[in-house]
């Protein structure tokens, strides 16, 4: 079976697990994590890259070690040190990892003092309360682990990942002759953070051909039905592909109802029907007559409105703005002019300040900006104050030598539990801007948490609030603020919150990027890119200020360093 980047970089998380339970040298177990994460996050296929000759130990953190690794992974699909690791640690211990709030320390607890292997033994010790009495649980923490094993079994994948296996999956599809068009539908062409089952839609005649194309896919794990028009298949990965094979006078229809929320769908179909007309996935239709279908063009401009963005059809107003007129221009990729939040060697990231320039102007930005961390949370080896005034120096003779580009001068600066910065105000008043962001204690109090913030930008030196709600998809929950008493706060002072457009972040949420739109808060898309090829991670930034409605007004990067400069002053 095919090989892909998520296969890899599963693999070298579950050795990480592993590993971590065991207790080895966490250098080491670091290195297998941020293998996997830079092979997870690789724009290439790895397996391809092998194919063509090239030499893994170019990316970074791939040692000669770890890429003699992934080859016997991409040659076997599998690797004899995780076999025999797994002779050592039970397997289903690393699975009671991907409980959030569970690290290896805590398994290993579970694991001695209530001999838990399995997250089906967790959850009965939990609501037994038994797990609350080992030291340095307690009665909280026993319900977060209950909370979090519920929610875990809603089975949702990030877009990130699943982009990984639908891109292979349609290249597939697509080259059987009988395919005369294909487009992947649901919360997928949605763009939301996180999808479920992955929804097709084909136009075929032969229904049957397809089927059998799609079952023989090598990633098929399972065949759970198959017909001429309808087919639902697991692959490898977990996920489920529902296949629906149409008409061409029903693929506008078809694309329409497998795309939009159920809401959304509801509100068209209630419009129908006070004309007299029913929708389904075959298109409109006046009794038997089929009078719209063939595209969603015909779809929406039979009730009068042009076609609503995939992005925007989850009934939040869209059906509304565009029967009268008011449907948004949304924002796309080509309106960006530069990237506000990066990292390079100076902090925790991988490239030169010149290697970051360089990237940023083979995507035709006009700026950039340089925010690597401060020093509070040690493992971003941030910069000290001294180090930050030297970055700053390097950066003013830098821009010397550019020509129609500028290397911003920012740092990401940790808000303190009390809500002051990490770094002096002497050195952040050299600073074009400055990105302040939470990296610890993220479960105080909503109110705590809140105030926190509000200090934050109080500090006349705060431009941006980093990554607002501190989320990562499927591994850490949104901290507990007053979102909107936030925003107006940074309305009020001239300042702005973050659109992170890293695919495990995706933070702010759309309905919060909705509220800052209404409020008139305008946002910063920005990538935190570690290295210059997470410089093209804009584009999922982009998706969500799309779901959020957002225009290229009200997203700040959108302009000119000098118009920039403007928005960026205080005073």
């Amino acid at each position: 079976m095919p090989v892909t980047n998520a296969d890899i970089a599963r693999i070298f998380y579950e050795i990480a697990d592993l590993l971590d339970i065991k207790d080895a040298n966490q250098y080491r177990v670091r290195a297998y994590r941020n293998a996997a994460t830079t092979i997870e996050r690789h724009p290439k296929s790895v397996p391809d890259m092998l194919d063509a000759g090239d030499d893994l130990t170019e990316l970074a953190g791939i040692g000669k070690d770890l890429a003699e690794k992934i080859e016997e992974i991409v040659e076997t699909g599998s690797l004899q040190q995780l076999e025999e690791l797994k002779q050592k640690v039970s397997p289903e211990l690393a699975e009671l990892m991907s409980i959030p709030g569970l690290g290896a320390r805590r398994v290993q607890q579970l694991h001695e003092e209530l001999d838990i292997s399995t997250i089906a033994e967790l959850e009965e010790a939990a609501k037994a309360n038994r797990v609350q009495q080992i030291p340095g649980f307690g009665e909280k923490t026993q319900q977060k682990i209950l909370d979090n094993i519920r929610h875990s079994g809603e089975r949702r994948t990030s877009w990130f990942a699943a982009e990984q296996v639908v891109e292979p999956l349609v290249n597939y599809l697509r080259s059987h002759d009988a395919i005369d068009e294909i487009t992947v539908a649901g919360s997928y062409r949605r763009h939301k953070d996180t999808v479920g089952d992955l929804d097709i839609v084909i136009v075929s005649e032969d229904g049957a051909s397809v089927t059998q194309h799609l079952v023989d896919y090598d990633a098929v794990n399972e065949v759970v039905a198959r017909g001429k028009t309808r087919s639902t298949v697991i692959l490898r990965s977990g996920l489920q592909v529902d296949v629906r094979v149409v008409a061409a006078n029903s693929y506008g229809a078809a694309l329409h109802y497998f795309t939009g929320s159920k809401a959304h769908n509801l509100a068209l179909r209630n419009m129908a029907l006070d004309r007299d007309l029913k929708i389904n996935e075959y298109g409109i239709w006046d009794g038997d007559e089929q009078i719209a279908g063939q595209t969603e063009d015909e779809m929406y401009s039979l009730f009068d409105m042009p076609v609503i963005p995939p992005e925007m059809r989850e009934n939040r107003g869209e059906i509304e703005a565009a029967r009268s007129g008011k449907l948004p221009k949304l924002i796309t990729i080509d309106d960006l002019r530069g990237d506000l939040h990066t990292h390079t060697v100076d902090s925790d990231g991988a490239a030169t300040l010149e290697e970051m320039a360089e990237a940023a102007q083979a995507r035709g930005y006009d700026y950039l900006a340089i925010t690597d961390h401060s020093p509070y949370i040690s493992i971003t080896q941030g910069l000290d104050a001294s180090q930050l005034a030297a970055q700053i120096d390097r950066i003013d003779e830098l821009n010397e030598g550019f020509d129609g580009f500028r290397l911003l001068k920012s740092c990401e600066v940790d808000i303190l539990e009390d809500g002051t910065l990490d770094m002096p105000d002497d050195v952040l008043k050299r600073l074009d801007l400055c990105v302040c962001a939470i990296h610890s204690h993220f479960d105080l109090s909503r109110k705590k948490q809140t105030e926190r913030i509000l200090k934050a930008l109080d500090n006349p030196n705060t431009t941006i609030i980093g990554h607002p709600t501190g989320r990562r998809i499927g591994q850490r929950k949104p901290m507990d603020i007053d979102m909107e008493r936030v925003m107006e706060a940074a309305l009020k002072c001239g300042c702005y919150l973050e659109i992170n457009a890293d695919p495990d972040r995706l933070d702010l949420n759309d309905v919060a990027i909705h509220m800052a739109k209404d409020i008139g808060l305008k946002l910063a898309i920005a990538t935190d890119a570690h290295k210059p090829s997470a410089l093209a991670y804009m584009r999922f930034g982009v998706y969500q200020a799309r779901r959020g409605w957002l225009t290229a007004d009200d997203v700040i990067n959108t302009r000119s360093w000098d118009d920039l400069k403007d928005l960026l002053d205080r005073g």
